[in-house]
Parts: structure tokens; C-alpha cells; sequence
């Protein structure tokens, strides 16, 4: 599996912070929502047990004839005899002889709960929050009831329960909701994440084959991607296609012009050599120089269309073998050895053959006139670049020299056949394509010519 990297500005970035936001907006309303409904539920539910606990007092008190009151029976709930349990009951007498107190469960031990100053019509029910032992909070049911006959009576029927009843449910409940959304947000997250990496996937192997066209290893994107990302694939597939028609057609119409000077050139050299006078000998000269420019820029000309094209690239090794095999018989009636066992196999030039054969063929031509048994040419390849040296056994270049041989038209050796051209073109194209070419010693005795160029 690939690293998911996560770059500042990148659209994985934005994608999950939006998603880490959603997600901690939606678990925190989600928290309070739930929290919010089960602390309600509770509260019913704690109402509903007092009103139950308030029926049951009621159904069990009853007044004597002197107008005192007592409970036919006790309550149920074991925890009104147990002192101060946290649930409590109190009658107080309403009528003309008010006071608090006058019958109360024995978990109020000595105490008395303090009614709030309200008087509610007979049968009426109120809730109120008040103090209770120890100043624990308490929640309070409470009806009033009229008693009639010879003594008519009112009494006020009280049934209290400590909040930490309810209260302390609800922030058990809390603490496991909160566990349990933080364990579903951390999942959310994970999902967010694997979603956003398979759902980019595609664009990132839609950059990988982009870097394949670049580096020279295929000259289309291939594979199937997404509806989404397909029509894009299909417009720069389209626009590859178009680079290289233009290159191809560039190339087409330079080679046409060069053809169609070199004819008339060739004509009016040939009309010229019939003749040795001062104005043939003039004419030879401006016709050989007019060539020499012609070749020039048709050089220039074709190393920027290619320079420029996407998805080029040339097996090195291949390509000096066919080198190497034109110029043994180029060289037939020398003993020269051309050694190619210091190139390393499967190194790719990141351009096209056409201009590798013209950088190649000039050096290698250039390297097998001036050598007198040996030629070696060594390819390694660093990171992005490869370097091509090749040597020979020849007299080599005088370092003062060196720099002069590389301009347009200049020959070291005006006994040697040649145009002056072929070191000056290799070093153009070289240019073009962000290489570069260097003249030195040789470990064979004559020149090294170091040629550095971008490797796929």
C-alpha cells in the first residue's frame, strides 16, 4: 500500500478537514441531543416513581376522630424506614391548626422538609425543588387533601427523593456516550480517510502514468479510470497525440526545406567544380558554407520540435550497437576496435532516437577519424541523468583548443575530412534537451568527450 501523504493545500487535506469538522459537529450535536433525551426520560421516570410513592401515601393515610392522622398501612419502598436514604415522606396539617411535620418517615430521623410557601387547590399536584438533610437537593411531590366530617381537616400529602437519584444516571449515561462517540468518531475518521484514498486513488495513478509519458516510458495514458477522470485522461491523450503530429509534421517540413536547398546547391556546386576559375572557386566555397548552415539549423530546428515532445525515449545500448556496426564498416580498412562493454544495459535516453543517433554518430564519427586503434564509449546512469564518455587513443585536443573546436564551422584539422559542424550540433542538441557536453583527456592517450544527458 501506498503512503498517504497529506501536503499543505493538497485536496486530501481539505477533504479531511471538512470531513473532521461534519464529523465532530454532527457527534457533538448527536452527544447533546442524546444526552439531552435521556436526561428527560429519567426526570419522567423519576416524577412517575415519586407520584407512584404520593398515590401509595395518600391510599394509606387516614384521620382519626379527634382529627389526628396516621398510616393504615406502611409504604413499601423499604427505604422510607431506613434514615436519611434519600427518600422521604411528611404530612402536615393545612387546617386551622397548621403545622409541618405532623406524621413523617423515619428516614427523615429528626428532620423536617420545608415546604415552599404555596397552597395548592385540593387534589392538585406540584413538584418544587428544595434542601432536605444534610442539604442534599431534593425534587418534592406534593397534593393537598380535605378531610371532611365533624372536624374538617386539611393535609398536605409530601413525597421527596434525592436528585442525585437522577442525576447521577444521566452523567453515568454521559461519560459512556462520550466514550462511545469518540470511539465512533476516531472510526469515522479511519473511514473518511480510506475513502478519500481509494476515491483519489484514481488521480493518483493518473499522475504516476503522466510521470511514465514524462520519463519517456510509454507515450500514452493507460489503464481505466473513473467517469469522472476518464474524459481528462482522454483530452490529454488527445493532446500527446497532437504534440507529437506537430513534431512529426515540424521535423516533415525541415527535412522538405533542407531538401529542397540542398538540390540547387548541389547543382550549382557541380556546375561550379566543371569550372576552375575565381568565381567557381567563389561559388564552392559559398555553396559549402550555405550547406554547412542549412545543416545547422535543420539541427537546431529539429532538437527544439523534439526537446519539446513528451514520452520520447531511446535504448541506449541499441542504439550504439547500430552506431557502432555503420561505422566498423564505415572504418572496414582500419584496425579499429569500437569497446561498448563499459554501457550499462537497460539505460534509456529520455528523447528521441533520431536526435540520440545525431549526438552519438557525430561523437562516435568524430572519435573513429581521429583514433588510431581504439575507440570505448561507458554510459552510467545517476538519478535522472545519464553520462556518456567516449575516448580514444588518438592525439587528442590541445586544452587551449578545446573551447574553439566546439563553435559552428571550426575543424581542428583542416586535413581531415568534415564540415566543422558535428561537435558544434551535438552540443546544441545537448543543450536543448538540458545536457550538456565537455571536452577532456582521455585515459586512452587522446580526447574524452563527456556527454551528459536526461536519462528515463
Amino acid at each position: 500500500m501506498k503512503r498517504l501523504s497529506i501536503a499543505a493545500g493538497s485536496l486530501r487535506l481539505r477533504l479531511l478537514l471538512g470531513s473532521l469538522l461534519w464529523i465532530l459537529v454532527a457527534l457533538w450535536l448527536a452527544g447533546l441531543a442524546l444526552t439531552d433525551m435521556f436526561r428527560e426520560h429519567v426526570s419522567r421516570r423519576f416524577e412517575a416513581e415519586l407520584d407512584a410513592h404520593l398515590n401509595q401515601l395518600t391510599a394509606a393515610f387516614e384521620v382519626l376522630p379527634d382529627g389526628s392522622g396516621r398510616l393504615a398501612l406502611p409504604l413499601s419502598d423499604p427505604r422510607f424506614a431506613r434514615p436519611y436514604s434519600g427518600l422521604y415522606w411528611q404530612v402536615d396539617a393545612a387546617g386551622s391548626a397548621a403545622r409541618q411535620g405532623v406524621l413523617r418517615s423515619r428516614s427523615l430521623w429528626d428532620s423536617v422538609l420545608t415546604v415552599p410557601v404555596d397552597t395548592p387547590a385540593d387534589g392538585e399536584l406540584h413538584v418544587h425543588s428544595v434542601s432536605g438533610p444534610g442539604g442534599a437537593g431534593l425534587l418534592m411531590l406534593e397534593r393537598m387533601i380535605s378531610v371532611e366530617g365533624p372536624r374538617p381537616e386539611r393535609f398536605r400529602l409530601i413525597v421527596a427523593a434525592d436528585v442525585r437519584g437522577m442525576n447521577e444516571p444521566v452523567g453515568a449515561f454521559s461519560r459512556m456516550l462520550t466514550i462511545s462517540l469518540i470511539v465512533i468518531g476516531i472510526g469515522l475518521f479511519a473511514a473518511a480517510l480510506l475513502q478519500i484514498w481509494v476515491g483519489l486513488a484514481p488521480l493518483g495513478s493518473m499522475r504516476a502514468a503522466l510521470a511514465g509519458v514524462r520519463e519517456g516510458q510509454s507515450r500514452r495514458l493507460s489503464g481505466s479510470y473513473p467517469a469522472e477522470i476518464q474524459p481528462l485522461v482522454d483530452e490529454l491523450n488527445s493532446l500527446l497525440a497532437h504534440d507529437e503530429e506537430l513534431v512529426t509534421r515540424a521535423r516533415t517540413q525541415a527535412g522538405n526545406l533542407a531538401h529542397a536547398v540542398k538540390t540547387p546547391l548541389t547543382i550549382i556546386a557541380n556546375a561550379a567544380a566543371r569550372d576552375t576559375g575565381p568565381l567557381a572557386s567563389l561559388v564552392t566555397e559559398q555553396v559549402a558554407d550555405a550547406r554547412r548552415q542549412v545543416d545547422y539549423h535543420l539541427a537546431r530546428a529539429r532538437a527544439a520540435a523534439a526537446a519539446r515532445m513528451i514520452g520520447a525515449s531511446t535504448p541506449v545500448r541499441a542504439a550504439l550497437e547500430g552506431l557502432k556496426r555503420v561505422l566498423s564498416r564505415a572504418h572496414a580498412d582500419r584496425e579499429l576496435s569500437i569497446d561498448l562493454d563499459a554501457v550499462s544495459p537497460g539505460l534509456v535516453f529520455r528523447g528521441e532516437e533520431q536526435d540520440f543517433h545525431e549526438m552519438l554518430g557525430n561523437l562516435l564519427d568524430n572519435a573513429c577519424k581521429w583514433a588510431r586503434h581504439r575507440v570505448s564509449v561507458t554510459a552510467t546512469q545517476t538519478g535522472k541523468r545519464m553520462l556518456l564518455v567516449i575516448e580514444d587513443d588518438g592525439p587528442g585536443v590541445a586544452p587551449d583548443a578545446r573551447d574553439r573546436v566546439l563553435g559552428r564551422g571550426v575543424r581542428a584539422d583542416e586535413q581531415v575530412p568534415g564540415s566543422g559542424l558535428g561537435l558544434s550540433i551535438v552540443a546544441d542538441l545537448a543543450e536543448r534537451y538540458g545536457g550538456e557536453l565537455q571536452l577532456g583527456d582521455a585515459s586512452l592517450g587522446g580526447l574524452g568527450v563527456r556527454l551528459a544527458l536526461p536519462a528515463a
